[in-house]
């Protein structure tokens, strides 16, 4: 008996970029190497939903920048499913972001509770027309959540859509109404929304576009207003996600709101992003063994302070984050732009960051990021349906996670992190087969 297998390598200081360079096949024998990746491919855990980016406006400001070749590679890139990530579980944002040219809302008038004046124009101009372009190139269907940063500025305590502030009591059912709006807007589009989150960062103020919540708000909008809203509206089909912020405190978030039931009800699942030290995968694991029913997913995820252009530790941070999500019952991970010019915005408020891909405005050059590749090594070949699997390792430099595809064909996903190379052997009941693991990369074995 014996089983071949397809290596994926990418790795520093080499030419190897999601570059397919041989086959390993597993035979019956003992383990050649004490550094051992174990697979139990009969223990399986949670089924895979899907991985993505986020549309936001200034993602497609950027696009709309660049010549029509390049506009066809960005989307390829991503969701092409032969050539590029195959993505299939994306985000965006109701109003404006700090990625956004500038702060709007789609109900400027104060005090316009019957939202009389509600308008997707702004999101016309740049935004739908990016989504409805990887909509028409994906395969397979795409599944699309939304979360706000902040109301309109009118709804709000501090008077402005930056800075903090709170959505006003009086002004909740007419929130809630709007995410209604906003979904049944975009329907008309055919951009169907799958689900949304409550709050973006519902604990950060931010100097951009942002809005507290405290977990017990959060709870009472979600049961009071926005889940009966939503189904008697006829959309009680879309996914609710709380929470949506960092991994520290996201079990304290969960246990107040999904202790309710009246609330826990409509809620599908957490989302968490990555912004916080140290890292906490262990809450995952917590927010899981106390609400097994709901979901885990990762809302957002950037590296922060400008383009980065180059560093190959972007792309290491997003597998270390990825493969212990994974193993800690997350279900899709969705990173933050996809797009964004060689400053890292725009930004409306000057808060640059990277992206996998970033973009001369200038000359229309593409630099695809480290970033890019090492997600690629999940995106591509850990589709929508698989099931994570049991895995041991057994060597503190290496990391790992395994999958079983709808089609039945393994994937396993291991990372070195060190200067060193960390060649292993991978062992599956009684097969094994030695792996070469060069320094620094990211390797997907696929059956």
């Amino acid at each position: 008996m014996s089983s071949v297998f397809n290596l994926v390598v990418t790795a520093k200081d080499t030419e190897d970029r999601l570059t397919a360079t041989t086959q390993l096949a597993m035979e019956e024998r003992p383990a050649a190497s004490k550094r051992q990746i174990i697979i139990n491919p009969d223990q399986s855990f949670q089924t895979i939903l899907g991985f993505g980016g986020a549309f936001t406006e200034a993602a497609a400001y950027t696009l709309h920048r660049l010549p029509k070749e390049k506009q066809a590679e960005v989307l390829g890139a991503y969701f092409n499913s032969d050539t590029g990530h195959g993505y299939t579980l994306c985000r965006t944002h109701i109003n404006s972001c700090d990625f956004s040219l500038g702060n709007y809302a789609y109900a400027e008038v104060a005090g316009d509770t019957e939202l009389e004046y509600f308008s997707i124009d702004r999101d016309r101009q740049h935004l739908l027309a990016m989504i409805k372009a990887a909509l028409a190139l994906s395969k397979e269907p795409l599944k699309l959540m939304a979360s706000p940063w902040s109301p309109p500025a009118w709804m709000k305590t501090n008077g402005e859509m930056n800075n903090g502030g709170k959505l006003k009591p009086e002004y909740q059912m007419t929130w809630a109404k709007y995410f209604g709006r906003y979904i049944q807007a975009y329907a008309q589009e055919g951009v169907p929304i799958w689900g949304v989150s409550v709050q973006n960062e519902p604990m950060a103020v931010q100097t951009w576009d942002s809005c507290i919540y405290a977990a017990a708000e959060e709870r009472d909008f979600v049961r009071d207003h926005l889940g009966p809203t939503l189904e008697r509206q006829g959309l009680g089909d879309v996914k609710i996600i709380v929470w949506d912020h960092n991994r520290d405190l996201i079990l304290q978030r969960a246990e107040t709101i999904l202790s309710d039931p009246a609330a826990a009800k409509y809620v599908w699942g957490v989302g968490f992003h990555w912004y916080e030290k140290p890292l906490r995968f262990d809450n995952l694991s917590r927010v899981h063994q106390h609400f097994p029913q709901t979901n885990l997913v990762f809302t957002e995820g950037c590296q922060e302070g400008g383009p980065h252009l180059g560093e190959w530790g972007l792309g290491e941070r997003y597998a270390h984050n990825m493969i212990n999500d994974l193993n800690n019952w997350t279900v899709g991970w969705i990173d933050w732009n996809m797009l964004l010019d060689e400053q890292g915005g725009p930004n409306h408020v000057g808060n640059y960051c990277s992206a996998q891909i970033i973009a001369n405005t200038g000359s229309g050059e593409l630099v695809y990021q480290s970033s890019y590749y090492y997600f690629g090594h999940i995106s591509r070949y850990v589709r929508p349906g698989a099931v994570r699997l049991g895995s041991e390792v057994h060597d503190r430099k290496l990391e790992a996670c395994a999958f079983r595809n709808v089609d039945g064909r393994l994937v396993v996903v291991v990372l070195n992190r060190s200067d060193k190379p960390r060649d292993f052997s991978l062992v599956m009941n009684t097969l094994s087969m030695d792996v070469p693991c060069p320094p620094r990369s990211i390797l997907t074995l696929t059956e």
